[in-house]
């Protein structure tokens, strides 16, 4: 009997529970024996000129070892890193550290070097700095404005566009009797993963080669990223990955910090080493999200949406990242699930004396999906008509063959109607709406609040030639355990349980004897590593193929050993053994094959393009309507990602994402002052849920195989991500609709909605 679709336990978590995770701070290595501390001196003014760096205290501090700027980067010619996406504005350059002028609090200015962690601190703080101000750009609408530049040099603060407000159909709304419009708030938010950022160093004297160990998502794009940033080949740089505690798109590739540390490794001729502190994990880690929306939709009053348009300003912070080319994954995905006949989208990416955003769980499509959920409950509300309704009304028929969008997504397979009547009768909408009627008429203090939120995503992207791909490398041995080597990379997606399980489902090796392997760059060349939700449906697919491919490898082989026809074997997947169908007791077993000759195979799965799993989110909350307060009370959702291989592992992947999203709602924001200081620099400032903020999670199942690769999988790392912040969102406007207010930007905090409650009072 197949284990998979089974709830196999995780194999990783005994070893998580009891010893712990092996990070990159409790990495213990002969080569790294005696190795030296960095530290940073972080800017701590958002725009100025660095008139000068005075590192002669610092040298003089104990333990000091060496003190280096951006001068003796400049000198032994480390090269200026420049935009990673075509399109953005080449101009807009960085360097490994500040050259001439600081763009946000939290910028590396120097490097302090010390014998031991913690003579850091206080050795940093010697660094004496003078900055000459220049005016902060916090705001977008100022970024856009260009009144005050932060590259001079590049004309404009536009780091990258898509299309132009010239460009807009001026009569895209004729014939509508009701158009929308609202400017909206997707708010920077930060990753804040439990593992902050971190490196350990170690340059090869007799091959000037360097092995590095950095928490990340991708040790082969980590690899090309450091080798960039050092100027050297990336055959001279060894990546290894290892636990990694938390990333959440964050930790892919290689920061400046982390290029430093291995810089001063060789510099020194001295192992180096660095872990983050939480204050710095926050203002200069990648944050997420950072965009402003305007959307408008207009339609009929039966509830037909006819036209539907999104604007965005996104905030790529003080350098363009990855953070900048975000818009485009939303502009994709914009019209999300729903047919509307006409739509159009335009975006523009500014750079801010901020910190630099990246990517983020979901990485600009939970931003698509919260603009146009948002703009249906206004349409929704403005015609009177409840907002699933709308919905029904509106969304694409159920479609087995690839549905291309206005805006050039091909959607493989879906039916949002099903999985939007699904969440509904899983949550009792109907009832809900009662319990609702039934408090606003008593007049309650804490009123009801049922929000809902329909989505499709784009999962497994990928930009090679032919589609995207992954490998996976299966070898079994003579003592009968086997060996996983992939490309993706796990930081708590259970890789290595359902890796091996989709091995034993083809080899009959038991799970607890088979090794998975990754996030080595000597090892493993070659890997797209894990972001996007792609692993399960390239790498997980890779590892069947090559356990498939083993099993026709292995029968030629047993078909010598055994003088039969291959035709005449049968595999025996509870012995793991070939043997001849007509004489059974004349078998050979994998392991015994393996004794003979190394048994493995390399295969590369390629996909034809990309998935797009879709669901449907009820969310309910109680609002105090005296103080503003928000409680959770329920989140029910469908989230179909296709086949589920372990539901296990899938429900954890959806409570934590759902956990996220909903955090976003009505509680995460990173805030900055007029003069660009951050206010949420520690965990004291910037709020995020707790285990007791949010209810058990309602997760109803529904399972759309794609036919893009052979398990029919799709992915749901980011699903709840996506669904369960507008489906929040619209839940805590809902409860006050009643009382006049249409709309609230996330956070919902007490204090926001509270004063939403005073104005709505005040004009009523």
């Amino acid at each position: 009997m197949s284990i998979l679709g089974t709830r196999v336990l995780r194999t990783e978590d005994p070893r998580f529970l009891t010893t712990g995770g092996v990070y990159t701070a409790d990495v213990t290595d002969e080569r790294l024996s005696g190795a030296c501390y960095v530290h940073f001196v972080r800017s701590t003014v958002a725009h100025a000129r660095i008139t000068s760096v005075d590192v002669s205290g610092a040298l003089g501090a104990p333990g000091v070892l060496a003190v280096f700027t951006e001068a003796d980067l400049a000198a032994a010619g480390l090269p200026a890193v420049t935009p990673p996406m075509p399109g953005m504005n080449e101009q807009m350059v960085h360097f490994l550290l500040a050259r001439d002028v600081v763009r946000f609090v939290g910028e590396p200015v120097a490097v302090v070097v010390t014998e031991h962690p913690y003579q850091g601190e206080d050795a940093a703080e010697l660094v004496d700095v003078d900055y000459d101000p220049l005016p902060p750009v916090i705001d977008m609408a100022d970024a856009a404005a260009d009144k005050d530049l932060l590259f001079p040099e590049a004309g404009t603060n536009v780091a990258w566009k898509y299309g132009d407000a010239a460009d807009l159909n001026k009569d895209l709304f004729d014939g509508c009797e009701v158009v929308v419009s609202r400017t909206i708030a997707n708010q920077r938010v930060a990753p804040a993963p439990m593992e902050t950022r971190a490196a350990a160093a170690v340059w090869d004297p007799d091959q000037d080669r360097l092995t590095a160990w950095i928490p990340n998502q991708g040790a082969q794009g980590t690899r090309e990223d450091l080798a960039n940033r050092l100027g050297i080949e990336q055959a001279r740089v060894r990546v290894i990955t290892p636990d990694v505690g938390g990333a959440f798109g964050a930790k892919f590739g290689a920061d400046p910090e982390h290029a430093l540390v291995c810089w001063v490794a060789r510099r020194l001729a001295r192992p180096a080493r660095w872990t983050e502190s939480r204050n710095e994990n926050l203002v200069a880690m990648t944050h997420g999200r950072a965009q402003r929306q305007v959307v408008t939709i207009g339609g009929s009053r039966d509830g037909t949406v006819r036209a539907y348009r999104l604007e965005i300003l996104q905030d790529s912070g003080a350098y363009p990242r990855f953070g900048a080319f975000l818009p485009f994954l939303t502009i994709l995905m914009a019209p999300g699930p729903y047919a509307f006949p006409q739509a159009e989208a335009m975006a523009i990416s500014v750079v801010t004396n901020t910190t630099p955003v990246g990517a983020y769980r979901g990485a600009g499509r939970p931003e698509a999906t919260a603009a146009v959920e948002r703009a249906i409950d206004m349409f929704a509300a403005e015609i009177g008509m409840d907002p699933a309704e709308v919905r029904r009304r509106n969304l694409l028929p159920a479609f087995t063959e690839p549905h291309t969008t206005g805006f050039g997504a091909v959607y493989d397979s879906g039916d949002y109607t099903a999985a939007l009547e699904k969440a509904l009768i899983a949550a009792g909408y109907g009832e809900l709406r009662k319990e609702q009627a039934a408090r606003r008429a008593a007049g309650d203090v804490r009123q009801l609040g049922i929000g809902l939120s329909c989505y499709v995503e784009i999962t497994g992207a990928g930009a090679e030639a032919g589609g995207p791909s992954e490998n996976g490398t299966v070898e079994v041995h003579p003592d009968g355990s086997a060996t996983i080597l992939t490309g993706t990379s796990p930081h708590g997606q259970g890789h290595e349980t359902v890796w091996a399980t989709l091995a034993s489902s083809e080899l009959g090796i038991p799970i607890d004897k088979i090794t998975v392997k990754w996030g080595d760059t000597d090892l493993i060349p070659e890997g797209g590593g894990t972001g996007g939700s792609r692993s399960l449906q390239q790498g997980g697919a890779a590892v069947q193929q090559a356990s498939r491919e083993l099993i026709d490898v292995a029968r030629e082989r047993a078909a010598a050993s055994l003088e039969a026809n291959p035709g005449d074997l049968v595999f025996d997947i509870s012995s793991s053994a070939f043997a001849v169908a007509s004489d059974p007791d004349v078998s050979v077993s994998l392991a015994g094959l393996a004794a003979d000759e190394r048994l493995f195979v390399r295969a590369v799965f390629r996909a034809p393009g990309a998935t797009f799993p879709f669901g449907a989110h009820v969310a309910v909350v109680e609002v105090d309507t005296e103080t503003g307060k928000v409680v959770l009370q329920r989140v029910v959702t469908i989230d179909d990602a296709g086949t589920v291989i372990n539901p296990l592992i899938a429900e954890g992947q959806r409570h934590g994402g759902i956990a996220q999203g909903a955090a976003q709602a009505f509680l995460e924001e990173v805030i900055y002052d007029a003069d660009g200081n951050p206010l949420t620099s520690t965990f004291a400032d910037y709020a995020f849920l707790s285990a007791t903020d949010v209810p058990s999670f309602e997760l109803a199942e529904m399972e759309t195989p794609t036919s893009y690769n052979p398990l029919g999988a799709k992915g749901i790392g980011e699903a709840g991500t996506i669904g369960s912040t507008p489906a929040v969102q619209n839940a805590i406007i809902d409860a006050l609709a009643h009382l006049g207010i249409r709309h609230i930007d996330m956070p919902a905090t007490p204090q926001r909605v509270w004063q939403a409650l005073q104005e709505a009072a005040t004009t009523a």
